[in-house]
């Protein structure tokens, strides 16, 4: 064996450690076995192979929402107009319409949030404000601010739903099948079709009628034939907000409802003096329920003043208006002085039943009952009737009940003034109408 000396050993040493170290350098450099080894630290060399970048993908922004209202700038607009909010491409979060005074109009928002719509009427001559916010479909907020002004009347004019003669149409009373609604406005009408359009009748089960222009204030209504029983009747004048012409406006809605009853029919004929003049009373099947004898208006009249007034108890178709106990009768009333021939002071009756608007009555009059049960004719135009026949009227008669009545021959015409709308042909009812 051949001995290292001392110099030979230290050089193997050194060898020793060299090649270890090589080693551990190739496994941190990531070196496969048969490579070079590359030091960590050489800036010669990236470490490691460089790796493509993947690019970052974005969501396009969602368009804005866009509020818009039914209204236009500058324009007035009717108080009854309904306002409208809508918007595209978002929803409405809230919507806000106050008034002069912050009143917060009542309104009701869709479904969906899309739209908004007013829910109560406005006031006229008054600007509102319109505070409306939305926001789209990433969430970022929208908001419509502005204002819409009401039209300024030159006047105001109110509808008063009634019945012939002026009386009030009650609500959800029972009336005759010969009830005439009527329309009284406390102004004239310049515009009669624009005001018959505001005007309805709705009737369960459906009866078709026309209305009718008296004048220029007065409207009345009522089909060809009488009401059918049963009938249920709304009578509405829906004016508020509409032009009635020269800039009049309706001041408010009305409306009554009522009801039909059972059918009665009263007819009086004048016979005296051949006979005894009959009154006879019907039920709805046609039955005489009642049969009475009358006196009816003297043949005849007086002139007061170069004006004639008669005493015929006039042809027509009448309705029963009221019942007064007592009644009030005096000759003055309609023109005849009591001390003239023919007049008298006034005096109360009793069971009187009203039937034309300028004073004729069915009524108790004892002090004629020899007159009625003979065939003469002794009054100034109404129908007087005993104790007992008067009492059975006023009780079993109905408001609107027709009473129809054959006057003797030479007797005038029921005039509509007087109560005598159903007297008036059909063709010329409707002819009357603003919209025929």
């Amino acid at each position: 064996m051949v001995s290292l000396d001392s110099r030979s050993r230290r050089l193997v040493a050194v060898l020793a450690l060299i090649v270890p170290l090589s080693l551990v350098a190739a496994c941190t450099a990531g070196s496969t076995t048969g490579q070079a080894a590359v030091s960590p630290s050489s800036s010669s060399a990236p470490a490691t192979s460089p790796v493509a970048s993947t690019p970052t993908s974005s969501k396009p922004a969602a368009p804005a929402a866009v509020i818009t209202e039914s209204w236009k700038s500058g324009a007035k607009y009717s108080p009854a107009t309904p306002l409208s909010v809508s918007v595209a491409s978002g929803t409405l979060t809230s919507v806000t319409l106050t008034s002069p005074t912050g009143k917060v109009v009542k309104g009701a928002m869709a479904a969906d949030s899309t739209s908004w719509k007013s829910a109560e009427d406005l006031g006229y001559s008054k600007t509102y404000k319109l505070v409306a916010k939305a926001v789209n479909a990433d969430g970022v907020a929208s908001v419509q601010k502005s204002s819409v002004t009401t039209v300024s009347p030159n006047n105001l004019t109110m509808p008063y739903i009634q019945r012939l003669g002026g009386y009030t149409l009650a609500n959800k009373a029972t009336y005759g099948v010969a009830i005439v609604p009527t329309i009284h406005f406390d102004e004239r009408i310049p515009n009669r079709a624009a005001a018959e359009k505001a005007l309805k009748v709705t009737t369960v089960p459906a009866v078709k009628g026309s209305w009718y222009w008296v004048d220029d204030q007065n409207v009345h209504y009522r089909p060809e034939n009488y009401w059918p029983s049963g009938t249920k009747v709304t009578v509405s004048a829906d004016v508020y907000g509409v032009d009635l012409g020269s800039g009049l406006y309706g001041q408010s809605d009305v409306s009554t409802s009522f009801t039909i009853g059972r059918k009665q029919v009263t007819i009086a004929t004048d016979t005296a003096p051949k006979s005894v003049n009959h009154v006879y009373v019907y039920d709805g099947a046609g039955k005489v329920i009642r049969k009475m004898n009358t006196s009816m208006g003297e043949h005849s009249g007086e002139t007061v003043k170069g004006q004639y007034i008669n005493f015929y108890t006039l042809d027509g178709t009448y309705t029963v208006l009221d019942h007064e106990q007592p009644a009030k009768m005096c000759s003055a009333s309609y023109g005849l002085p009591a001390d003239a021939p023919g007049g008298y002071p006034c005096e109360d009756i009793y069971n009187a039943t009203k039937i034309s608007t300028d004073g004729i009555y069915l009524h108790e009059l004892d002090t004629t009952v020899w007159a009625q049960d003979h065939g003469a004719d002794v009054s100034h135009g109404c129908l007087n009737l005993n104790r007992s026949n008067a009492e059975w009227y006023f009780q079993h008669s109905m408001i609107g009940d027709p009473v129809v009545i054959h006057g003797a021959k030479g007797a005038p015409k029921l005039a509509e003034w007087e109560g005598g709308d159903w007297s008036i042909p059909w063709s010329t009812w409707t002819s009357g109408s603003a919209l025929s």
